[in-house]
């Protein structure tokens, strides 16, 4: 994805209800996906490439490879465990 645009922050910026962001983070070096979820997600990409979480510090560089938003976190959170089975990860080494 050649542009990161965080949709979430701008709605709760307007005074908007919560979304939440499904995402996929792919190394740059490594055989490596990460699945997580957020509401802010400039700033949690940020987090991981700027090796603020122990769980991808070793995977870093990242680019992110999926994104998808939710208007509430239980509907996220379903889409984040799919995608973080086997299932849903060979989803995205298939298709992005």
């Amino acid at each position: 994805m050649a542009e990161l645009v965080d949709l979430p922050t701008a709605g709760r910026r307007a005074g908007l209800k919560k979304m939440y962001t499904v995402y996929a983070l792919k190394s740059k070096l490594k055989n490596y996906i990460y699945v997580g979820m957020t509401a802010d997600l400039l700033d949690r990409v940020k987090r991981h490439n700027d090796g603020r979480e122990k769980t991808t510090r070793p995977y870093r560089p990242f680019e992110l490879m999926y994104k998808e938003v939710h208007l509430s976190r239980k509907d996220a959170r379903i889409r984040e465990k799919y995608f973080k089975s086997g299932v849903g990860k060979e989803f995205l080494r298939k298709n992005y």
